[in-house]
């Protein structure tokens, strides 16, 4: 689950099934009971219905862990933006950080960096399409050392300028849980 629609899609199939919980955030989920195996396998296969699959390996857990805090970090907490994402990740995972980039770069296919970085270009996106920012602005809000550091690699990952994106009419922005993919 990597958004609040993922969320409150995650807690109506919870519902449906009459499976209580304690708390829902992303990426997790604390049932207040337990549950059969039958009800596992019933919401297990009513996630894969709409798209999204129960993590029961840990490793695939840590992974979820490492991109939801990502998506957090960038989508919705811009006062972290600044600290170090290796630090940050450390503290939210209680893992040494090279043992989580091994991992997610197994698992994933591409690096924490990269991952940070696909997700912070979809959130410039985001920004531009609004149109309330300037581009300094926006390089600013997400932590860029420049507005030259953002619009080089905007262009290294969309092959447009920021002002090209903005001139576009279908915008090509993609799910958050789809990035990296």
């Amino acid at each position: 689950m990597v958004c609040d629609r993922c969320i409150m899609a995650v807690r109506q199939e919870l519902e449906k099934l009459g499976l209580t919980y304690k708390h829902i955030q992303l990426g997790e989920i604390e049932l207040s009971s337990q549950v059969s195996a039958a009800q596992l396998e019933a919401f297990s296969a009513n996630l894969s219905a709409i798209g999204f699959e129960l993590l029961d390996d840990k490793k695939s857990r840590i992974v979820e862990k490492i991109k939801t805090t990502i998506v957090s970090l960038i989508h919705r907490n811009e006062d972290e933006l600044n600290l170090k994402l290796s630090a940050l990740l450390e503290e939210k995972l209680g893992l040494d950080y090279p043992y989580l980039s091994s991992l997610f770069s197994s698992v994933e296919g591409i690096t924490i960096e990269k991952y940070t970085i696909l997700q912070r270009i979809e959130k410039v996106k985001e920004l531009l399409v609004y149109d309330e920012l300037s581009l300094a602005g926006i390089a600013d809000q997400l932590g860029y050392s420049s507005v030259q550091h953002l619009s080089q690699q905007f262009k290294k990952i969309t092959g447009l300028t920021a002002s090209e994106f903005r001139k576009l009419k279908e915008k090509n922005r993609r799910p958050l849980d789809k990035i990296g993919s």
